[in-house]
């Protein structure tokens, strides 16, 4: 869906993104992750063209963005930033309404899709005539994710966009924007330096220095097949939450011991990750935790001991594989 070709962006002597090239696979969730200043907004503002390249294309779909005008290819993008982009005079409904008012849609259409898109973000039809400066700021972050959305176009840039939320909201927000169907079938660019968030969100990372990607590939691929130290170096401090949450348990369930099955214990899908069922431990007061296999149909009962030997046995092997 989306293909960059030696793309490079200079300011002056200073090569903010230098040659660099990546493929986004159609509703596939790509996040450009890196420190500040390595290059990833001024990657990301190149596909809409609130940059123009230096130098490489892009192309979308097939076409080369460089052959359409910048107004045009940008109504058929959606982009959300950090601070939502929300004009703080317009109300919600006025905010939302900006496309596909460019769009030439008629009134009701565009009701009945603001409606939907409320009801899918949990928002109330009360805060529409509300201006954003009176909404808190997960229910403004809905909003400017509502307003990227409501054209329902095929590809969505998004600029560090739960940056400004605190830890408890954006928790929440990363498991709505997990489950939200109208994301599922979009392919997403994202941009964040929150490493923790890269490996949650993301299918691919393209991990960047000083305008270059390091590395691209699945959290698993940078966790286990790392390129090269500044890749090792980049994730050690976060290293072993990010493991867990990577693996899942039907990764491990070769491993896991085949014991029987015991009442009153808490069940987990086999389809969650290491991290849930560790939390299931933290948070139950039985010793032993049933995960069901869905595929299999197959419970396995384990013990907090035996599911972490099974995550050690699991890295083993896939250090060696």
């Amino acid at each position: 869906m989306i293909k960059a070709d030696k793309l490079s962006k200079h300011f002056g002597g200073i090569k903010a993104v230098d040659e660099i090239s990546f493929e986004v696979n159609e509703g596939e969730t790509m996040v450009l992750l890196g420190t500040s200043g390595c290059g990833k907004t001024t990657t990301l503002k190149m596909i809409n063209r609130l940059i123009e390249p230096t130098s490489g294309t892009v192309f979308i779909n097939g076409k080369n963005i460089l052959n359409q005008p910048a107004e045009e290819l940008r109504r058929s993008i959606g982009y959300v930033l950090q601070n939502n982009g929300l004009f703080p005079h317009y109300t919600v409904a006025e905010n939302i309404a900006i496309v596909p008012q460019l769009l030439k849609w008629d009134k009701a259409r565009i009701t009945q899709r603001t409606q939907e898109l409320l009801e899918k973000l949990h928002l109330s039809q009360d805060q529409l005539h509300a201006y954003p400066g009176e909404l808190s700021g997960g229910q403004q972050q809905r909003i400017g994710l509502a307003r990227a959305l409501i054209a329902d176009p095929p590809v969505l840039l998004m600029d560090e966009p739960f940056g400004a939320l605190d830890n408890v909201t954006r928790a929440s927000i990363h498991k709505e924007f997990n489950a939200l169907d109208e994301l599922k079938k979009k392919t997403i660019i994202m941009v964040t330096h929150d490493v923790q968030e890269a490996f949650e969100l993301g299918d691919r990372i393209c991990i960047m220095d000083k305008g270059r990607i390091i590395q691209s590939g699945s959290p698993a691929e940078l966790l286990f097949k790392p390129a090269n130290s500044f890749i090792i170096d980049f994730l050690k401090e976060q290293r072993l939450q990010l493991e867990f949450k990577t693996i899942k348990l039907t990764d491990v369930w070769d491993q896991l011991p085949t014991i029987e099955r015991k009442s009153n214990t808490s069940q987990i899908s086999a389809d969650e990750g290491l991290w849930t069922a560790l939390e299931s431990f933290r948070f139950a007061s039985a010793e032993n935790l049933n995960i069901l296999n869905q595929q299999s149909k197959e419970i396995k009962t384990v013990s907090f001991d035996q599911l972490m030997t099974a995550f050690y046995q699991y890295k083993q092997h896939k250090s060696h594989g």
